[in-house]
């Protein structure tokens, strides 16, 4: 995904001389074609994420659209007044790049986990909250929120995430795209275990269950009318993030629906307060595996909560 949002970036940069690029004294081997090919729109404000925010903001305000770029958890929750006071009350221009949502730098330990961003991020005024799923949706991401006029937060994953879409979906800011069609449940993810939820589908294929996947790049404002058809459709919504539970997509989309018919939701989300306990340290893919997203425990956990063909009413959750 860095590598998908830097080559747009650039090639944005080379249409619109607005375009500016600050870092947090990283990037190295990713933001090096942004640097060579603009230098006068590059500041590396240094590991002083308060003061890169600071003078994003100003240069917004003065008319550019800057790009602000930081590992995830440093660049939102460092930052946070900064975000709030200067950006968002502003309604600056100012574009937060956050590489490696959720346990993406597990191998550092939980100092630089990035699990209550999408929580923070949505609860700041006029913040456009988007987490791409796949390279693809990355580069459309990067396209969409720099043509957006106000903040925007872009949760973007590591590196090597494989691609999902053979054809290039529609994308737009606030809609959700269905990745494919199911009947029985529908699993809506938001981020970079997109590859993971749509692995899951299909290993539900194989035990007979028709399993749709709604990937929802943008986390705010939430596409309500696809989770309402999608609740219509399918017997369960499973709600699936690299992310903590309280304040994520699962309570974004509990609230979208709590007004309409009943549905049964079900919730996998990352336990924050056991992964700090426990001093979780390992790669991506092991504490995710651990935390019970791999495909197969995905889809146990889906059927688990899938209701008897008769139906019932209930909520299951973990």
């Amino acid at each position: 995904m860095r590598t998908a949002f830097i080559e747009t970036l650039c090639r944005l940069a080379g249409q619109d001389e607005r375009i500016w690029l600050l870092c947090g004294d990283l990037g190295y081997s990713v933001l090096e074609p942004f640097v060579q090919a603009f230098p006068q729109r590059f500041v590396n404000a240094g590991v002083a994420e308060q003061n890169m925010i600071g003078i994003a903001a100003g240069l917004a305000l003065c008319g550019k659209v800057v790009f602000t770029y930081s590992i995830a958890n440093f660049g939102t929750l460092r930052c946070l007044e900064q975000i709030r006071n200067d950006v968002c009350y502003h309604r600056a221009n100012v574009k937060i790049v956050a590489v490696g949502g959720g346990v993406a730098y597990g191998a550092q330990g939980y100092t630089h986990f990035a699990v209550e961003d999408l929580a923070v991020m949505r609860a700041l005024p006029h913040m456009t909250v988007v987490a791409p799923g796949d390279p693809i949706e990355a580069r459309l991401a990067t396209e969409a929120i720099a043509w957006h006029d106000g903040p925007c937060y872009l949760r973007l994953g590591k590196a090597g995430e494989p691609a999902v879409y053979a054809e290039e979906p529609r994308f737009r800011l606030g809609q959700a795209i269905w990745v494919r069609e199911g009947d029985d449940v529908t699993l809506v993810s938001t981020g970079a275990i997109l590859s993971r939820v749509v692995e899951a589908a299909r290993w539900l294929e194989a035990q007979g269950i028709s399993a749709g996947v709604l990937s929802i790049p943008t986390v705010h404002p939430l596409d309500q009318s696809a989770l309402q058809a999608a609740a219509a459709r399918a017997a369960l919504l499973c709600v699936i993030e690299e992310h903590h539970a309280v304040g994520g997509l699962g309570d974004a989309v509990a609230r979208a629906l709590a007004h309409g018919p009943p549905t049964i939701l079900h919730f996998v989300s990352l336990d924050s307060a056991s992964l700090v306990a426990g001093g979780a340290v390992g790669c991506q893919k092991y504490l995710l595996d651990q935390a019970g997203f791999s495909p197969r425990a995905l889809g146990e956990s889906v059927l688990r909560a899938l209701p008897a063909k008769e139906g019932r009413l209930a909520c299951a959750g973990r």
